[in-house]
């Protein structure tokens, strides 16, 4: 799951757990190779129900809109191709992706959302993909991006919510994807467990008119959520086996199953709340 800014593992925008880790330096590097085409994986499995509820939400001509963790700009460029807005800001801690694909209308900020006052402005739309289940003090996070909506507007905000649990059969996908959500979470702090609170964290921001809906994209050999995710383990192994739940054999078995016949599990699905300001 950019996180992903972008995606379950997008370019990164903000500070990571109390043990000093940090997305984009301790796992998923954006330097590295090929992390820019596993960014865009995870935009090619989640990137039209994002835009499907951006349209639904009335994003169009007139819009000024700010992209959190924009990653590689797949929505950013297509708000302004497809949804016809006045301009979009995407903003990123790394922003190497946003400056190799320049688009009419996109402006590129490089800069840490956690740091106050860093984006200026206020925005018709304020989205953040994948950005949040990374960082730590969400709450005050929230707060700080609905203050970012202007009046009238929308705050959308989409993380990663994990399907396994205690009751899932165990496969090689399950044991991989508990080993992963762990390495994560004590390498860097990702957190996922608190993403169906967000509805009510909207609220107490001082939204209104609050929403949620979930979509989970299937598992199939050589689908884009399939690949994003074997390669998602292969940058995170290092977290994962720290985490003593599984070894190399089990990551590559877990890689294989994805790509066979006997797949059958759920991905984790992308959870998106919405939440508009009072026109006062």
């Amino acid at each position: 799951m950019k996180q992903p800014g972008g995606d379950m593992g997008g370019a990164g925008v903000g500070s990571g757990d109390a043990a000093g880790g940090r997305y984009g330096e301790a796992v998923f590097p954006p330097g590295q190779a090929g992390e820019g085409e596993r960014i865009d994986f995870g935009a090619l499995a989640y990137d039209d129900t994002t835009m499907a509820r951006l349209h639904a939400l009335g994003a169009g001509p007139g819009w000024h809109c700010l992209d959190v963790g924009a990653g590689t700009g797949t929505v950013a460029r297509r708000l302004l191709r497809e949804a016809r807005v006045e301009s979009v800001v995407a903003v990123d801690r790394d922003v190497r992706f946003l400056r190799e694909r320049p688009a009419p209308g996109l402006d590129v900020l490089e800069a840490d959302i956690t740091a106050p006052g860093t984006v200026p402005g206020r925005y018709r739309l304020v989205h953040a993909r994948f950005v949040l289940m990374h960082l730590q003090k969400r709450e005050q996070l929230i707060a700080a991006l609905a203050e970012r909506v202007a009046p009238g507007g929308v705050l959308v905000l989409s993380d990663a919510v994990d399907l396994t649990s205690d009751r899932t059969p165990a496969t090689p996908y399950t044991a991989v994807m508990r080993a992963m959500w762990q390495g994560l979470r004590e390498s860097i702090g990702t957190d996922v467990s608190w993403v169906p609170s967000y509805p009510q964290l909207l609220r107490q921001a001082g939204l209104g008119s609050v929403g949620a809906e979930i979509h989970v994209p299937p598992l199939l050999p050589g689908s884009p959520i399939s690949r994003f995710w074997a390669d998602t383990w292969q940058r995170s192994r290092p977290a994962m086996l720290a985490t003593g739940q599984v070894d190399d054999a089990s990551v590559d078995a877990a890689v294989r199953y994805l790509d066979s016949d006997r797949c059958a599990a759920l991905s984790a699905g992308m959870l998106t709340a919405w939440g508009w300001k009072p026109v006062r």
